[in-house]
């Protein structure tokens, strides 16, 4: 009887990993991940205070004018205790006085100055001053591609939170259009649209929710984008989550080459998956949005010498000791985080 029941229990097993050999092939093989490395080790990630920060940036890409402007600047810092992601968006307008420019134009000009690496090193120093954080990695995506993966999940499924128009929504390849002597250069520009509740957009469209600066009212704020940035960022993940619960080979790969094409990075894929293992082993995984409204920020007048023209945003204590204090009562869990936000909205 013993033999027959390890004779059906070898049998089970070796059914098992039959069906799941194709997959191990496809993490040791095309991730170049190795499953012991993930499993037991953890030298190979650079953390701090258990925790790793990542700065996830979006460029324009393509033929748009300033393709390495990070529109969009996401800290996500993963907490090895406690199981929790939180990102923390970093408006784009803020001024930065070592580059004497706007704090996102840190990934362009690293990458003038070294390419392949040199927007990494300077926009990772920006934003840690921005954080107060030790940012051990950095990903910038290019938007243009971004669609394809959006299209290619079906679409995502965002909750609009107010109607709006932009009407000044940039064309992309008709930025120096000269529009047949237009002075209003109406040619460079369409309208977009979007009407409070849950929408199912495809690529092009997440793209232009994400992207529009020009709506009148709230909307057209650094702070709405960014908040609706977060939005199209959590319901991909929501949308890859739920593609990875459905075994199918070539779906993974599919949608890893498009990632792969799309995000450069200078996290391995074996640094990424000791992240991934602790958040499915540890349980009670848990997610929390960092976003700062205008009360943190002034904005200076436009044309201001010293910022060079530009509209920028500075922070009301003229250093980020305010923001700091504000991402660490989040970080922790406190109650009185809010109060934060009120002495920035006094001061």
């Amino acid at each position: 009887m013993k033999l027959k029941i390890i004779a059906a229990a070898a049998f089970v097993f070796i059914i098992l990993l039959l069906l799941a050999r194709p997959y191990l092939v496809f993490v040791n093989k095309t991730l170049k991940v190795s499953i012991i490395k993930a499993l037991f080790f953890k030298d190979s990630l650079k953390t701090y205070d258990d925790q790793v920060n990542i700065l996830m940036m979006g460029i324009a890409g393509g033929k748009h004018d300033g393709p390495n402007l990070s529109d969009s600047n996401i800290v996500f810092n993963y907490n090895f205790k406690t199981n929790k992601l939180t990102t923390i968006s970093i408006p784009r307008d803020l001024w930065s006085a070592t580059l004497n420019d706007k704090i996102n134009s840190a990934y362009a000009y690293g990458e003038a100055k070294k390419p392949n690496g040199g927007g990494f090193i300077l926009a990772k120093a920006e934003i840690e001053e921005v954080v107060g954080l030790p940012i051990q990695y950095a990903a910038v995506i290019d938007f243009q591609q971004f669609k394809e993966l959006i299209d290619f999940l079906g679409g995502v499924n965002v909750d609009v939170e107010r109607s709006f128009v932009d009407k000044k929504f940039p064309i992309a390849g008709k930025e120096n259009d000269e529009c047949s002597g237009d002075k209003t250069f109406a040619c460079r520009y369409k309208t977009v649209s979007f009407t409070q509740g849950k929408t199912n957009m495809d690529g092009e469209t997440a793209l232009n929710f994400s992207r529009s600066r020009n709506a009148d009212g709230d909307e057209g704020t650094d702070f709405a984008r960014e908040k609706r940035q977060q939005k199209v960022f959590q319901a991909v993940e929501i949308k890859l989550i739920g593609l990875a619960k459905k075994p199918n080979l070539k779906n993974y790969q599919k949608v890893y080459d498009i990632i792969d094409k799309l995000v450069k990075r200078d996290m391995t894929n074996q640094q990424a998956a000791i992240i991934a293992r602790n958040i499915v082993l540890k349980g009670n995984f848990k997610q929390e949005r960092i976003s700062f409204s205008e009360d943190f920020f002034t904005n200076p007048p436009l044309g201001t010498a010293q910022y060079d023209g530009l509209w920028v945003l500075v922070p009301t204590d003229k250093d980020y000791t305010l923001i700091h204090q504000y991402i660490i009562c989040n970080l922790k869990g406190l109650s009185n985080c809010e109060g934060l936000k009120n002495k920035g909205k006094k001061d």
